[in-house]
Formats: structure tokens, sequence, C-alpha cells
């Protein structure tokens, strides 16, 4: 009687563990995705959208996290001139 409540209460902890890692990984990736979509290489000037040069100014860093920061990010399109 006392193995049975002690391997249930195991199962039960082990399945609520599981459970918990998988939701703070689901978390986690949700974050790492939101950041991801706020590196702005695609709506630069400098973007050729070239897999070999992506881009001509910073081509190791674009596209990656690095590129968060950029200081020569140019939009594409600029509002004044309507281009």
């Amino acid at each position: 009687m006392l193995s049975k409540i002690f391997f249930t209460s195991c199962a039960w902890g082990i399945s609520i563990l599981s459970f918990w890692s998988f939701f703070m990984s689901l978390k986690k990736g949700i974050r790492h995705l939101k950041r991801l979509h706020q590196i702005p290489c695609s709506d630069c000037k400098y973007f050729t959208n070239d897999y070999r040069l992506k881009c001509t100014v910073h081509p190791i860093n674009a596209c990656t996290e690095e590129a968060l920061g950029c200081i020569d990010f140019a939009p594409k399109y600029n509002n004044e001139n309507n281009i």
C-alpha cells in the first residue's frame, strides 16, 4: 500500500515537472522568436536579399541578433520622396 502511494506520487511529480519544463521551453522559444522578428535588415536599403551578400555595409552581422542595434540602418522607402 505504501509503495503504491510512493510510486503514484513519483509518477505525478515527474509528469508535473515534464509539463512545467515543456511550458518554460515554449515560453523561452516565443520570447526568442519575438526578438528575432525585431531584426530590421529586410527593411534596410542596404539589404540585397541575396544569400551570397545580404548586406553591403555589414555582411557578417546581417540578419543576426547583432543587427538589432545597427547604426547604419536606413529605411528602404523614404517618406519624403515616396520612393
